[in-house]
């Protein structure tokens, strides 16, 4: 499903569908926001100084409260990105809810999410340090984590269709400048005529942009916003 269509269920509405009631769709939102959005926001805690055991309690109690405080079910969806709702509301959370929480015993009367915050501290560990903010680091980390989500679903596209080693091959190409293809060098170790791998590797980048475009869709209000949020994420990604 392309263009317009994508709107029909987008980032936006499950998370607003899950800020209205506790119910099964509203956890299953909660667990697919942690999933994909938990990592940035954990970076933009550390970043603000939190040591790993406290930034994995405050990213956990963030999701919880998202969906108790009903703060997503009184948003307005045509103001903003979903990414820049989330920060402020990640912002607002840990001014308000700090020293709270500071006091309380760990691992308290909410039900944590699993993290896995080794994985968090390794990735967090290659983070740019001095000079960087806290937002710059939650920015580029979202957009990389849209371009992970884009290049799992064309992993899994090629595995169900059977081709996950031609997607091996080709998927280095993906960064690569169309005259730096090297078709011939490809075709001899796939085994591929070159004009195979031609179509092949058009065919790979072309898809490349439409999924990214639909990760993206998935996170602003409207279609209008669309192309203005790819050229943002696209100038993180080239930092």
């Amino acid at each position: 499903m392309r263009g317009q269509a994508a709107f029909v269920t987008t980032h936006w509405s499950v998370v607003l569908t899950a800020g209205r009631s506790d119910t099964t769709r509203a956890h299953a939102a909660l667990s697919r926001l942690c999933e994909t959005y938990w990592y940035p926001l954990y970076a933009f805690i550390r970043r603000q100084g939190h040591n790993p055991h406290d930034a994995q309690d405050l990213t956990q109690e963030f999701f919880a409260r998202l969906l108790a405080g009903n703060w997503v079910g009184d948003a307005d969806r045509t103001k903003g990105h979903f990414r820049t709702f989330l920060l402020v509301a990640l912002k607002r959370f840990l001014v308000n809810e700090w020293g709270r929480l500071r006091a309380q015993k760990r691992g308290g009367a909410h039900t944590h999410i699993p993290l896995d915050t080794e994985f968090a501290e390794r990735r967090y560990q290659i983070e740019p340090e001095a000079g960087v903010s806290a937002d710059k680091v939650y920015e580029r980390r979202w957009a990389l984590t849209l371009l992970d989500q884009t290049m799992s679903r064309l992993r899994q596209e090629f595995t169900d269709a059977g081709k996950l080693d031609e997607f091996e091959h080709l998927k280095v190409f993906l960064t690569v400048d169309r005259g730096g293809i090297a078709y011939a060098d490809i075709a001899a170790q796939t085994g591929m005529n070159e004009g195979t791998v031609r179509v092949a590797v058009h065919r790979l980048r072309r898809r490349f942009r439409e999924v990214f475009r639909e990760e993206i869709a998935q996170t602003v209000a409207s279609p209008d916003e669309i192309e203005a949020e790819i050229r943002h994420l696209v100038s993180l990604l080239a930092e």
